[in-house]
């Protein structure tokens, strides 16, 4: 996009300029456009998740222009409210498939393995926690970091030996990555723990 005598130009077209008329083609040379004042334009957004856009600014002063929406912040009460929906909804999915366990106990009286009632019971726990920190939030800034928390991930790098079959480490190679932490769940990760995988640690 650029900028012209107030205007936003969403896509090359013609231009008069001073009673002259300029094809299109000018939009191709940054040089000329620059001669005739037609700058290059980009907007700033808050990030909707968590803002609305509020009142709007230009500034021209640079050689590029810049719109910039200022940030409403969005009721927090609603955004923890989703939050909730979602762990729920999650523990729900995850103890799908042990569900029949607890049905088969209540039409047989057949106790349910202890390694699924361990399962189930961390899972309510991992929960419980989920429930509890999000509920205490009453900032964006507090819904912002749960969302978006850094954790630095090592993994064991992949190569093909001499086999031609691949092989991981015994070098290892670390990535920051942001993780949502309404959608980590530690005792039943979403990512498959493959045999790359060495640690996952919050920063």
């Amino acid at each position: 996009m650029w900028y012209y005598d107030s205007q936003i130009i969403f896509r090359p077209k013609d231009m008069v300029i001073n009673d002259l008329r300029y094809s299109k083609s000018i939009f191709k040379n940054n040089a000329q456009l620059a001669e005739l004042g037609i700058k290059p334009y980009r907007e700033v957004r808050p990030d909707h998740r968590y803002f609305r856009d509020g009142g709007y600014s230009v500034d021209e002063s640079g050689d590029e222009v810049v719109g910039t929406y200022a940030s409403v912040g969005r009721d927090t009460n609603e955004l923890t409210k989703q939050m909730l929906i979602s762990i729920k909804s999650q523990l729900t999915s995850k103890l799908a498939d042990t569900d029949w366990y607890y049905l088969r106990k209540l039409r047989t009286g057949t106790d349910v393995p202890s390694d699924i009632q361990d399962y189930s019971d961390a899972l309510y726990a991992e929960y419980d926690t989920k429930k509890s920190e999000i509920s205490a939030m009453n900032k964006i800034s507090h819904i912002e970091e749960y969302e978006n928390r850094p954790h630095t991930s090592v993994r064991k790098v992949e190569t093909i030996n001499s086999a031609g079959k691949t092989v991981y480490g015994p070098e290892t190679e670390s990535t920051t990555r942001d993780i949502n932490m309404c959608n980590h769940w530690t005792v039943s990760p979403d990512d498959a723990l493959g045999p790359e995988f060495v640690s996952l640690t919050a920063d």
